[in-house]
């Protein structure tokens, strides 16, 4: 596909468009969503951002940081989702990806067998758009931006 430069019209016939959750705020309120239907029971997060700090060349899309604390006599916990801002200007269904990645390590620390269980529980097409998204930082690679 990219030696005849059909992977841009490719993911552009699969993704149409990239989603409108432009910041951090409404990313918040996605993240949420999906969180309260299929994992209302874990444990909060404190913090859900867009991290331009992400290199997704490295294979990170997005990051599920723990952090334990003592504060006094109590010990606080911290769950944070990062999504990296390559991710602003994606199709919604990338981005669901990666939340519902980072949303099973609230209940599965480790990728193994029940992690991506769940993965799939929460997104049925899980592992076809882990790698269409995967197809998509190719393309943006490649210097082919795909959306305007």
């Amino acid at each position: 596909m990219i030696d005849e430069n059909r992977l841009q019209p490719f993911l552009l016939d699969k993704y149409p468009a990239p989603h409108n959750i432009a910041n951090d705020t409404h990313l918040r309120e996605y993240v949420m969503a999906i969180k309260n239907t299929y994992l209302k029971k874990s444990e909060p997060l404190s913090k859900i951002v867009y991290d331009s700090r992400i290199h997704v060349i490295n294979n990170a899309l997005g990051l599920h940081t723990f952090v334990s604390r003592v504060q006094g006599d109590k010990l606080k916990s911290k769950n944070e989702i990062r999504v990296s801002t390559v991710f602003k200007k994606a199709p919604e269904a990338f981005l669901k990806m990666i939340v519902v990645h980072e949303l099973a390590h609230l209940r599965e620390k480790a990728h193994n067998k029940n992690f991506y269980q769940l993965c799939e529980h929460m997104l049925p097409d899980y592992y076809q758009l882990e790698f269409d998204a995967r197809l998509y930082l190719i393309q943006l690679e490649l210097g082919g931006g795909m959306y305007g």
